[in-house]
């Protein structure tokens, strides 16, 4: 015996090639290719979502100013206060309802800022109707736009209060407010103020005001808004232009670097722009995508190379098979012809072996992303195992040793597939043992790992197929168990181990301190799980 090799899972296990796999060859992905696009068409919608959002905030402000009636509210006190002193002018002048003193007393009074100022008898007819002074009045653009929308007027008639206003004053002794605004279509504001005579309400005063100052005062609210909002959409468009193309054209690189290519005459392997360096979403896309593309390559090379494979290893049942056959048809003595039977028998057995062990593998990398994981006792599972594989060493004679923990050693993984490393470890020992040898199973815990080591005293490995013993179809066994093995089952039991974070690898038994030139005492596996 001189390699130490594999023996089959007891219960069928099976394999995928090596999951570092990694090949430069092109792999053509067939099917429709969509043209690449760029990421315009999300940025210009992150622009306008930005900028749509700051247009309907400057037209509400411009528009629905919530500063005109707080204003309206102050010119309407200032008004009030401005009647009642010209009424308190009317009384201490001892004014009695005579038209030419209330017109010498308007005369001496201050009319700025109204549009009419009316003296009204006690039955509420005009005495003396007055205009204030002549105001320029620009309006802007704005305003005049405001105007036209809100309906209102921006020069108006100059005309008294209504007679009935002021007779509502003298009637109910205080002040009356009329606000046209709604009804007629201008910006006049009205105010009548009974006057007192000496022993009876002698008349009223009347006054009118636009609100033409108001306006022009909005009107420069509104072109400060709009000017801040122009400034607000210029920052806007600095600042989201760069970010919608920060956003998009990752993406949409990502999405032509992604796109199905048809393998003419060019690399068509996927490779995927390198944005791990950003710390945000995208970086994240980038590294799972370039992951996902990386592990679909890697499938597709092990699938490649294992179809290479197995079409290499049944090539030599089925060469042997034929020579055996056409020697069949011309050899005429019985013991030459049972011979070649019993050759024909036994390739026939090993292809049904080699294509069973090929269909279970083919489908292990599958089964154990579906398998669910879950919590076990692996020192209860390697004690069934050993318990079983020491029945078998002790009808052969051969000494068997489980050192195992007595306590619990709680893991979570897929219990039936980390029993079939175990069982083939086991087995694989027990091939290559004879009368007297020994093998031994021993675990620890150590920290967050568990270490499983199954040793044997049998001839050990050769140095250079350490690590080729985990190859697929790699198998050199004594010439008695020829064909008994498919040269699958470590390279099942490392696919498994790794597909649960663990390592497994093959070492020598040698004396310590001893060379690779000693003779070894046997090998050794090492299992090493994540607990």
């Amino acid at each position: 015996m001189s390699l130490l090799s594999d023996q089959d899972m007891s219960d069928g296990g099976r394999a995928l090639g090596p999951v570092s796999a990694r090949g430069e060859g092109a792999h053509a992905f067939e099917g429709p290719t969509a043209t690449p696009f760029r990421g315009w068409p999300l940025a210009r919608r992150i622009v306008l979502l930005n900028f749509a959002a700051l247009l309907i905030f400057a037209a509400g402000l411009t528009l629905f100013n919530p500063f005109r009636a707080p204003l309206l509210t102050d010119r309407e006190q200032i008004l009030t206060q401005r009647a009642e002193l010209m009424a308190s002018v009317f009384e201490a002048a001892r004014w009695e309802g005579d038209a030419a003193a209330a017109g010498r007393l308007l005369g001496s009074l201050d009319l700025t800022g109204l549009v009419a100022v009316s003296v009204h008898s006690a039955s509420g007819r005009v005495l003396v109707l007055r205009s204030g002074p002549e105001e320029q009045r620009s309006a802007g653009w704005i305003s005049r736009a405001y105007a036209k929308l809100s309906g209102s007027a921006l020069t108006t008639s100059v005309r008294p209060v209504p007679e009935v206003l002021a007779v509502t004053a003298m009637q109910n002794g205080g002040v009356e407010l009329l606000r046209p605004l709604e009804n007629s279509g201008t910006r006049l504001v009205g105010i009548a103020v009974p006057v007192y005579g000496p022993d009876k309400i002698a008349g009223a005063v009347g006054l009118v005001s636009d609100t033409a100052e108001l306006s022009a005062l909005l009107g420069e609210e509104r072109r400060l808004v709009l000017l801040i909002a122009a400034l607000a959409l210029a920052a806007s468009a600095a600042l989201s232009v760069p970010l919608a193309s920060a956003i998009a054209e990752p993406l949409a690189d990502l999405a032509a670097a992604a796109q199905i290519r048809d393998g003419t005459g060019r690399d068509d392997r996927i490779s995927l722009p390198d944005l791990s360096d950003r710390s945000d979403e995208i970086g994240e896309l980038s590294v799972s995508l370039r992951g996902m593309v990386s592990a679909l390559h890697t499938r597709i090379e092990a699938n490649e190379q294992f179809a290479a494979d197995v079409a290499h290893e049944i090539k030599n049942p089925l060469a042997s098979l034929r020579s055996a056959v056409g020697a069949l048809q011309i050899v005429d003595k019985e013991p030459q012809r049972t011979r070649l039977m019993e050759i024909i028998d036994m390739d026939v057995r090993r292809l049904d072996r080699l294509v069973s062990d090929i269909s279970n593998a083919s489908r292990l990398d599958a089964e154990l992303v579906k398998e669910q994981e879950e919590p076990f006792d692996l020192s209860n599972t390697l004690t069934q195992i050993a318990d079983h594989i020491g029945l078998d060493a002790a009808n052969r004679e051969i000494t068997f040793i489980a050192d195992l923990p007595s306590h619990d050693v709680r893991m979570n993984g897929l219990e039936s597939r980390l029993a079939q490393v175990f069982v083939n470890l086991l087995t694989n020992a027990l091939s290559f043992c004879k009368e007297g040898d020994t093998i031994r199973i021993w675990c620890r815990q150590r920290d967050h790992r568990v270490i499983v080591v199954v040793e044997d005293t049998g001839p050990g490995i050769p140095d250079a197929a350490l690590e080729k013993i985990f190859e697929r179809f790699y198998s050199e066994r004594p010439e008695d168990q020829f064909g008994a093995n498919s040269g699958l089952g470590l390279a099942i039991s490392k696919q498994i181990v790794e597909a649960h974070g663990g390592v497994i690898w093959a070492e020598n038994i040698r004396p310590s301190g001893a060379g690779p030139e000693t003779p070894s005492l046997g090998a050794r596996f090492v299992v090493g799980l994540p607990v």
